[in-house]
């Protein structure tokens, strides 16, 4: 095979399976491409030795296939616990840190033949769209290693951008793998909640703002992962069961109902090019035959945006009281994470609460939306990849940002209420750096957006069109 770093997932998975490519001679060629491109990018930390990948590679190639994923080259999100394998959450409070178990994401992903070769990065604690931390240092864009590749899963981004993994697993709770995807010109998932479980842990429950979620250069690669990583847990409530193809199929976008929902009506400010850039991707969808329309601002910005910081700080607060209540690792958490948990304790059970009326409320005055359009759409994101030294951008078109994570504010209606959305290449902007769409519809339409997905991608192919201008 040619050029395997650039073969989509689906292709090497089946090449391999068939014996038409080792396991070896694909891990192989993995390595040279880390070996040339990480040091520069800074995408995957904790990376094995060589050695060991390629005597994993070789005992899978004499073992014979055993999953959908046998023999590929996988680099785990380092928000998710790794058997064996160092998970430092990019805290230095866990910088050494070797778990006993794997998580639930990375347990499915090793049964089903991954083999794991380190680990992508993130931003400590997964909080804030741009990878940097204190363990590992910042991740770079490909496109342009002065800039972000976004976050939380800007590793996993740019790495795949690389094509120093062939696909990769992400989270998303404030959008962590629908900005990575935009910056970075590749593709994200973030399935219905529920279809993906999480780990049976303290606050599955209530942690409804949050699920993992497959990042690749296709739409196939997806679906790929999504169906290793989907299916109910009995140690997991809410689980959600659905009927995912074994093979996808582009949609006929003919008669294809679109809202376009653009700024929120000037609720979300967005940096020059941004609206023009994911406007000109809906003339192409109006090409395939769907019909694109404006949608005005179904329900108000800022009730939203408030009870999404709310329930956020909420989590946070619960989750990391045991840190905060320790003076010597308080002092190590960074300054963002401090501000969430700080939020966190000073609310008011009346706060909690209404918040979740205001997310309810949002919730049925969306699905009262689809039965009008089959999908609506978002930018991914409200800037441009913006320098790496930066730890956010602090206004946009003039208009100040009162909080770490304000500037991401147009992922937040999906997030909310648990949509499925997808996130696709939009295209470059003048200076020729990437962005990306959402397009989200009703829980439960995982497999129509990305059959829409396939349709788009077959119509356009950015990531195969515009590689990163990288030495091979």
């Amino acid at each position: 095979m040619v050029d395997i770093p650039s073969r989509t997932a689906s292709d090497l998975a089946s090449a391999i399976a068939t014996g038409h490519v080792s396991a070896e001679t694909v891990m192989a060629a993995f390595l040279d491409r880390i070996l040339a491109l990480n040091p520069a990018l800074n995408a995957i930390v904790s990376l094995r030795p060589a050695d060991a990948l390629l005597a994993e590679a070789r005992a899978a190639d004499a073992a014979g296939p055993r999953g959908p994923l046998h023999g590929l080259p996988v680099a785990v999100k380092d928000l998710v616990a790794t058997k064996g394998l160092r998970t430092t959450y990019g805290s230095p409070l866990y910088a050494d840190f070797v778990p006993a178990a794997d998580d639930f994401v990375a347990e499915r992903m090793r049964a089903a033949g991954a083999i794991f070769i380190g680990k992508t990065n993130t931003p400590e604690w997964g909080q804030g769209s741009h990878s940097f931390n204190p363990v590992h240092g910042v991740t770079r864009n490909p496109y342009d290693p002065a800039r972000s590749a976004g976050g939380s899963s800007g590793g996993a981004a740019a790495a795949l951008a690389a094509r120093m993994v062939p696909l990769a697993d992400g989270s998303d709770m404030m959008g962590s793998l629908r900005n990575p995807a935009a910056f970075c010109n590749v593709y994200g998932f973030r399935p219905t909640w529920g279809l993906i479980p999480q780990d049976a842990v303290g606050d599955t429950y209530l942690a409804t703002l949050a699920t993992d979620g497959p990042m690749a250069r296709a739409p196939e690669d997806l679906l790929l992962l999504l169906r290793v990583l989907a299916g109910p847990s009995p140690t997991v409530p809410f689980c959600r069961t659905e009927a995912l193809p074994d093979r996808l199929n582009p949609a006929d976008c003919r008669g294809l109902r679109i809202g376009w929902l653009g700024d929120w009506g000037g609720a979300y400010p967005m940096e020059d090019g941004i609206l023009g850039t994911v406007e000109g991707a809906l003339r192409t969808f109006e090409g395939l035959g769907a019909r694109v329309e404006p949608v005005a601002p179904p329900y108000p910005a800022e009730k939203l945006w408030s009870a999404w910081i709310t329930l956020r700080a909420m989590l946070n607060a619960g989750a990391k009281r045991a840190l905060w209540d320790n003076p010597a690792k308080r002092a190590l958490l960074k300054p963002e994470t401090q501000w969430e948990i700080e939020q966190g304790l000073g609310l008011t059970a009346q706060a909690v609460y209404e918040a979740s009326e205001v997310r309810s409320r949002w919730h049925a005055r969306a699905a009262r939306l689809f039965e009008s359009y089959d999908a609506l759409v978002l930018p991914s994101a409200q800037v441009w990849p913006f320098p790496a030294d930066w730890r956010w951008p602090e206004a946009i078109a003039g208009r100040g940002m009162d909080t770490y994570h304000r500037w991401m504010e147009v992922v937040v209606p999906v997030s909310l209420i648990g949509l499925p959305a997808l996130a696709a290449p939009a295209g470059f902007g003048p200076t020729g750096l990437p962005m990306g769409f959402q397009i989200f519809g009703p829980q439960g339409s995982d497999a129509k957006l990305l059959s829409i997905g396939a349709a788009w991608h077959q119509a356009t192919d950015w990531p195969g069109r515009r590689p990163p201008a990288l030495p091979s």
